[in-house]
């Protein structure tokens, strides 16, 4: 599984929700961040929304197809990478201007639940995408053009920083392998890639339908992400 940063955001502290049934970590800052639309029927009408099939075959995917790592396709000079630091980390230090990330505290790590300091080139933290790009490829994405595949790659609606000791027993598991080890985020965390695969038209699998809507179940107020960047990359942008 692959760690990106997403679009422009504002430098901003972590903002934690609290919400009903114990989904209560969220994310919901910068004007190109995810953004929060209707409770949980609208949530639980998304999944019913989403396409029902099976795994497409994993052939010919690479990292290399959604175009190269922490692309600054929102055009704000800084890499996705430190956008999505500087929108979730609190303390921020920077060097040499406003965008590059020195230093950071995840307080506390949606994944975890740890408190999580940030130092560059000695990082305990990874930047997630929420749907993976395998998991991507195999439910749509293959099928695509290269501007949108980068979208996904770079779209802050999809992207997180969380611990990456816990980020890395991930891999490309969609929420019917893989849950975040913290109880608390898993309504957000399912709610995102819920609202990632909706805006993309990724489909999802039976099992991993029926995985999303059992953890939703749990969290009737949680609401649905929005937001994020357009889902067409800049022509600039290219993909093997």
């Amino acid at each position: 599984m692959t760690r990106l940063r997403g679009g422009a955001v504002a430098a901003a502290a972590v903002v934690v929700v609290t919400a009903v049934a114990g989904c209560n970590t969220d994310r919901t800052k910068g004007a190109s961040g995810p953004e929060r639309s209707g409770g949980g029927g609208a949530v639980m009408a998304a999944v019913d929304s989403l396409t029902v099939k099976g795994r497409a075959p994993k052939t010919g995917y690479s990292r290399a197809r959604f175009g190269t790592a922490w692309a600054d396709t929102d055009s704000n000079s800084c890499d996705t990478r430190d956008d999505i630091l500087k929108r979730d980390l609190k303390s921020v230090k920077t060097t040499g201007g406003s965008c590059k990330v020195t230093y950071g505290l995840l307080e506390p790590d949606p994944y975890s639940g740890k408190e999580i300091t940030y130092r560059r080139g000695a990082s305990q933290v990874d930047i997630d995408h929420v749907v993976p790009l395998s998991d991507a490829w195999q439910k749509g994405a293959g099928y695509w053009d290269a501007a949108k595949r980068i979208a996904l790659a770079n779209d802050p609606l999809n992207l997180v920083a969380v611990d990456a000791s816990t980020n890395r027993g991930k891999g490309d598991g969609d929420a019917a392998t893989w849950l975040p080890p913290n109880g608390a985020y898993r309504c957000t965390y399912v709610a995102t890639q819920v609202a990632v695969k909706k805006k993309y038209g990724l489909w999802v699998t039976d099992a991993e339908k029926a995985a999303m809507k059992k953890v939703l179940a749990g969290c009737p107020g949680q609401t649905l992400p929005s937001g994020g960047n357009p889902t067409k990359a800049p022509e600039r942008f290219t993909a093997k």
